[in-house]
């Protein structure tokens, strides 16, 4: 059973990122903490470590229950973690998502909007 194992190939091998090079590249351009510290890919972790990762916006926040060095299944993986991110984190993803799927819709043969058509939008928007 292992003691300590770096922070990059534990990232890699419960699957947060897809490869180990971008667990290093993450390491290395600060997206990894621990208590408002970054940590550097050789960075050992140990049982009950509470790290950050932030990952295309978003802060994830885990605590370390098992160490595994090498890759592994989805199930597996997911019981080496426990999950502590903030509700506001995902709530933030469902916004961002549900404000890129709604689009405008014009009638056909209209145009694009005039300079006051574009005005009414706005001003109908922000009601």
């Amino acid at each position: 059973m292992l003691e300590k194992v770096r922070v990059d190939k534990w990232i890699w091998s419960v699957r947060f990122l897809k490869s180990r090079s971008q667990a290093t590249k993450a390491c290395k351009e600060g997206e990894v903490s621990r208590e408002g510290q970054k940590l550097k890919p050789s960075h050992t972790l140990e049982r009950g470590d509470i790290i950050q990762l932030n990952k295309n916006g978003f802060t994830y926040t885990v605590k370390v229950l098992e160490l595994i060095e090498k890759r592994v299944g989805a199930p597996i993986a997911q019981k080496c973690y426990k999950d502590l991110t903030p509700e506001e984190e995902y709530l933030k993803y469902e916004k961002w998502y549900n404000r890129k799927t709604k689009s405008e819709f014009r009638e056909k043969g209209l145009g694009r909007p005039t300079k006051k058509d574009r005005r009414e939008i706005e001003r109908l928007k922000n009601l």
